[in-house]
């Protein structure tokens, strides 16, 4: 029964090369696969939008980004089933165990991306205080504000200065300040984004001084990350306290009770 098995897996990958033929790309005809299916169901899991928030909108990274999922979650499925029969002789429990490794091996890879956005966003807020300041300096010395987020573009690195980078290749193939700030405020999926976006739009449209409505948001961002900052030291203090109150503290007390325990113990005996 194991070697059935193992030739069904090394031949099942064979007889699929040799029914598409040499000249199919496996990858081609698996990101041809994946397209169809996405144009054929909803993204249901938010995968296109967490990765257009990390820069890749388009359909070949949304494509990758599937196949690799796909493929990872079949190649453990399918190693765990060889080992899970080879100790096991069960072949339910390997189809079984397989099943899990696959849904788990899914799992973690949309976990990932998950992780990776959430830094992305915690990256862009952190950088914000920094870059709206640069961008109160040039407009209040007499830039407007599509040559001051250029000059951030062109000479700041980071998560945001990426994203003017976006916002200004948009307004130069034509399309409005107005709408590229808009769509850059709905990627981004932080609060403090999204308000000094519809702050700055609002203040072009009504012609509103944008010194100080971006004097007001440095002053919130710099309170902001002073907040976040000391709510991470009050985590990190409580998290110091676990060894303290559970390794340290009890070893310490034994250091101080074992003598007199031992003198109880001889004038007992």
């Amino acid at each position: 029964m194991l070697f059935f098995l193992i030739t069904a897996l090394l031949v099942i990958p064979a007889g699929f090369l040799i029914v598409i033929g040499d000249e199919v790309n496996p990858l081609e005809e698996a990101r041809r696969v994946v397209s169809k299916n996405a144009k054929k169901s909803e993204d249901r899991t938010a995968v296109r939008a967490r990765l257009e928030e990390l820069g890749k909108a388009s359909d070949k990274e949304y494509e990758e980004f599937r196949i690799k999922q796909y493929g990872y979650s079949a190649a453990s499925g399918s190693v765990s089933l060889v080992f899970l029969f080879l100790f096991s002789h069960s072949f339910a429990l390997s189809i079984l165990g397989s099943t899990l490794a696959a849904a788990v091996m899914y799992v973690l890879l949309d976990r990932d991306l998950s992780k990776n956005v959430k830094k992305r966003r915690e990256l862009i807020e952190a950088e914000f205080p920094a870059i709206i300041e640069m961008l109160t300096l040039a407009i209040a010395a007499g830039e407007t504000p599509m040559s001051a987020m250029l000059r951030i573009a062109e000479s700041a690195n980071g998560a945001l200065a990426q994203e003017f980078q976006i916002v200004v290749a948009d307004v130069r193939s034509g399309s409005p300040l107005n709408e590229t700030l808009d769509s850059m405020g709905r990627r981004v999926k932080s609060v403090m984004i999204r308000r000094f976006v519809d702050a700055l739009v609002t203040a072009t449209l009504r012609g509103a001084p944008l010194v100080e409505v971006l004097s007001r948001h440095a002053v919130e961002a710099r309170g902001n990350q002073r907040n976040r900052v000391m709510g991470a030291a009050g985590k990190a203090e409580i998290s110091m306290m676990i060894p303290v109150v559970f390794l340290i503290l009890p070893i310490s007390i034994l250091f101080a009770l074992w003598p007199s325990l031992t003198n109880l113990n001889m004038f007992a005996s």
